[in-house]
């Protein structure tokens, strides 16, 4: 019998504790922003996923759609995570290598293809890495210039 209320105090603590340390008071606020970038970065990859399926079994008509998707993903608003010249030569370089791909699957081009989808990742990894260097992994919730970290 003891032990019941001893219980109760140690559950009541639980349930409390949260509240007096603080936690539970974080804004709920979406990071609207940090959400779109995510979302854009998801269907970027998954877009590329499908350009290298179409790669691995020969599919053109696939490789030139999701290259022609990942350039209009490239244009949206939410690409633009730094405001920086070597962000841009970034941009404009996976745009342009992007298009190269669309091209070659047009042309039915193979091995012109799997090349530049290799330069299209490898624009991808440096881009990422100067982003994380930048300390841009993602954007705040109230932030809305990511153009000092």
């Amino acid at each position: 019998m003891r032990r019941l209320p001893r219980l109760f105090v140690v559950l009541a603590l639980l349930v409390c504790l949260p509240i007096v340390s603080g936690h539970g008071d974080e804004p709920k606020v979406p990071r609207e922003k940090g959400l779109k970038v995510s979302e854009l970065m998801r269907r970027k990859l998954e877009n590329s996923q499908k350009v290298l399926e179409g790669i691995a079994i020969n599919d053109f008509d696939k490789i030139a759609k999701h290259a022609d998707e990942l350039i209009a993903i490239s244009k949206e608003a939410e690409w633009k995570v730094i405001k920086s010249p070597q962000y841009e030569i970034f941009s404009n370089d996976f745009r342009r290598t992007a298009d190269t791909l669309a091209k070659n699957a047009k042309e039915k081009n193979l091995d012109a293809a799997a090349l530049t989808y290799v330069e299209l990742t490898l624009n991808c990894v440096k881009c990422h890495k100067y982003v994380r260097e930048s300390g841009w992994t993602r954007l705040d919730a109230g932030s809305t210039d990511a153009t000092t970290p």
